[in-house]
Order: structure tokens, then sequence, then C-alpha cells
């Protein structure tokens, strides 16, 4: 049901109990009216013929009927006269007006008084007066009748008028449906005409604020959506050239390991081979080789120790229980002052070579920083392993963090750090702990097989 015929049917509820009221009300005055007119008549009648016909009747019977058939119908009231013996010798004609026609019989019942009859009686005979109010009943129905015509012309013409006026104001209602069904089609341009009325006009202007916000979250969601392809996109770039990084890493520290090692170790002997067999003959060369076995030394040394920062070869060959141990033992011999404590349960956990990597790497910017920025003397390292994941924990007693977090600028190994736990689907936390220090937390999940 559309809110036109709602309105309508409304409209017209209301007229027709309007007019039902009315009507009731006239009624009841016609009914007043009539039962007033017709006893009032009665009653007067039966007056007048008791004085009058008391001097017909005492000349006789044919002198009463003289004078009744003289005075004919009496308004609203039947005159009947009968004889000693109660037959009728007389009756009043029927009424001229109106003459055919009736009421129907419930409306003259409803509208006409209780029966009312006069009798008086004389020496040879009984005059009756009844009242009779067919003819104000047939006039109270003519006039229901045109009034009940009135009102259904009234009620016609009104809802033809409310049909036509709510018509054009309702109109605009259309064009907000119609922009609706646009906009649930997918059409987010839509928008709305200025509408006539205040509420149509008000309800317009809220659509199109309506639209112009939504076309505005729909545009953020389209930037957030390319925002995330293009972030996902850069962190598989990023995890393709850290794994890129890693194996160059990789083979540079096997290179300097396998091949300059040796060859330095190679060059430090023959050094040490030409000091000794010059020592006597020629003090000069002897010292000249001995300053390049020296040297040999030093650079093998350093070589050893830009070879773990590259990539710990010891994760490859034994695993990251040993590898951790190693980078310890390395931190310990730098840092005498510093005591570091290290505590590796990885029980039946099988961690995948990257997921170790970095791990080790965690441990490894842990350290540096602890060390570096926190200007830690104890540090405690923690690897524990499970079914499910693997989890690290670094806790230091220096300095803690600043009271406003990482700056923007700087600690790009902890961004790097971070990008690359999230990249294995875990997760990287740094928290001051009580009374000062700082906590270095990862966790990296492990694989179903892992069980």
């Amino acid at each position: 049901m559309t809110l036109r015929l709602k309105i309508n049917l409304i409209v017209g509820a209301l007229t027709v109990l309007f007019m039902a009221a009315v009507l009731a009300l006239q009624l009841r005055s016609m009914r007043e009216s009539v039962h007033e007119e017709v006893v009032a008549a009665n009653r007067v009648a039966s007056q007048l013929l008791d004085r009058t016909a008391w001097r017909y009747a005492a000349q006789g019977t044919p002198a009463m009927l003289s004078f009744l058939q003289g005075i004919g119908r009496i308004r609203s009231n039947d005159v009947t006269f009968y004889d000693a013996q109660g037959v009728e010798l007389y009756r009043s004609p029927p009424s001229p007006y109106k003459a055919g026609r009736d009421a129907p019989a419930w409306f003259e019942a409803l509208i006409s008084p209780p029966p009312s009859v006069q009798s008086i009686a004389f020496p040879d005979g009984k005059l009756e007066v009844r009242a009779n109010a067919s003819r104000a009943a047939v006039d109270a129905w003519d006039y229901v009748l045109l009034l009940a015509g009135g009102a259904a012309a009234l009620l016609v013409a009104v809802n033809t008028l409310v049909f036509w006026l709510v018509g054009r104001t309702v109109r605009p209602f259309g064009q907000i449906v119609g922009a609706l069904n646009e906009l649930q089609g997918g059409r987010f341009d839509v928008a709305l005409p200025a509408l006539p009325g205040r509420e149509a006009g008000a309800i317009g202007a809220a659509f199109n604020r309506m639209v112009g916000e939504l076309q505005g979250h729909i545009e953020t969601e389209r930037r957030a959506v390319r925002a995330e392809l293009q972030l996902s996109d850069s962190r598989e770039l990023t995890r393709w050239i850290d794994h890129h990084i890693e194996q160059e890493r990789r083979m540079i520290a096997r290179e300097l390991h396998d091949e300059l090692g040796q060859s330095v170790t190679a060059m430090r002997s023959m050094a040490l081979s030409i000091a000794q067999r010059t020592a006597g003959s020629d003090p000069q060369a002897a010292q000249a080789a001995r300053v390049i076995a020296d040297e040999s030394s030093r650079l093998y040394d350093a070589m050893h120790g830009i070879i773990p920062r590259l990539t710990p070869l010891v994760l490859d060959n034994f695993g990251l229980a040993d590898a951790l141990n190693d980078l310890v033992e390395r931190t310990r011999r730098s840092h005498a002052s510093v005591a570091l404590e290290m505590h590796v349960d990885l029980g039946t956990a099988r961690v995948p070579a990257e997921a170790a990597l970095t791990l080790y790497r965690a441990a490894q910017e842990g350290i540096t920083n602890a060390l570096r920025h926190g200007q830690a003397t104890h540090i405690v390292l923690e690897v524990a392993g499970s079914t499910e994941d693997v989890r690290l924990t670094l806790r230091d007693d220096g300095v803690g963090l600043p009271e406003q977090g990482l700056p923007r600028n700087g600690h790009y190994g902890l961004r790097w750090l971070t990008e690359r736990v999230e990249g294995l689907h875990g997760t990287l936390a740094l928290e001051p702990i009580q009374p000062h220090g700082a906590q270095l937390t990862v966790r990296l999940p492990l694989p179903a097989e892992n069980g």
C-alpha cells in the first residue's frame, strides 16, 4: 500500500466519520422535532375535539358525522368515530401531502414518537384521535437522503482533491526512491535536484550529503586497498631483497672463509718460513717477513670478525643453539665487563632455516642495541621452543626506552627486524621493564608438521 493511498484512506475514513456524526446529530434533532410536533398536535386536536364535539354529539349521530366530515383531515392525526356497538362510522381521509410515499418502516420507527391515542366517549359512540407521524417521517427521510447525497458528493470531492494534492506532495519521494534504487544498483554518483517542499528538500539534501560522504569513504577504501596491495608488494619485495642479500652475504662469507682465509693463512705460513730461513743470513728480510706474518694474522682475525656479521656460517653447519652460543661468546670476548647469560631450550621443535636466521638477527640486533644505546651491564638471552612456536626473549638492565618511544629517524635495524618478523607471520615487542631496562620479545609460529 502506497503512502498516497494510505493518506487517502485516512482522509476518507475521517470524512465518513465526520459525516456519520453530523448525520447522527441531524437524526437526533429531527427525532426530537417530530416527537414534539406530533405529540403537541395530538394533544391540541384532542382538546379541541373534546370541547366542540359534545355539542354535535347531543344532536345525534348524523350531526356528529356531518361535523367530522366538515373538519376533514387534521395534521398529524387520524380521527375515527365508532358507534355504541363499536362499529366504525367515520375515518378521517388520508393526507394529500406526498401521497403514495412513505419512509422505510425502520426509519419511521426510529424517528417517530411512541403511539399516542386519545379517546373521547359519547352516549352514542366513541371518538379516537390517533397520532400519525408518517408525513413528518417522509419529510425527515427526504432530508436524510439529501444530506447523505451531499455527504457522498463532498466525500468524493474531498478525496479527489486530497488525492491530487497528496500526489503532488509525494511526487518528490518517487525521485528519492529512484535515486536509492540507483544507489543500490552501484551508481555512487547519483544526485538529487532541489526538491519542492521542506521535508522533501531536507531529505534530498541529506541524501546528497550521504552520497558525497559515501563517495569519500569508497575512495578512502580504494586508497586503503591500493596502499595495502602496495605494502604487500613492498613486503614481498623486501623479503626477496633480504633473501638475496642473505645469499650474497653467505657467498661473500664463504669466499672470505674458504678462499681469502686460506690465502691469508698461506701468506702467513710462507712469511714465517722466509723469516726462519733468512734469520741468520738476512736479518732485514727476516724482520720484513715477520711483519708480513703479523699483518696476515691481524687480517685473518679481522676477516673472521667480519664473517659472523655477514652471515653466521655456524648456523648453517650446527644450528640455532650453537650459532647463538657463538654470538654470545664473541660478545663476551669483546665486552668483558658485561655479564651475558644465555638459556636455550628448543625441545623437539624444528626451526626452519629462515626462522632460525630471523631469530639470530633478532638476538644480534637486541644485543647491539642493549650495549650501544642502553649501556647495559647485564643481558639475559632466552630461547624456548614448542610444537606451535619458538620464542626469543632478550632482557637488559640498561637505561631503557625513551619516553616518546622509538624516534621516526633512526633505529632502522628494529624496523627492518619488525618487517622481517611480520613477514613470517610472527610478532615483535619491545617494552620497558622495571626498575630500568628493556625487553625484546620475538615469537615465530612453526609449521604444522613441526609437531
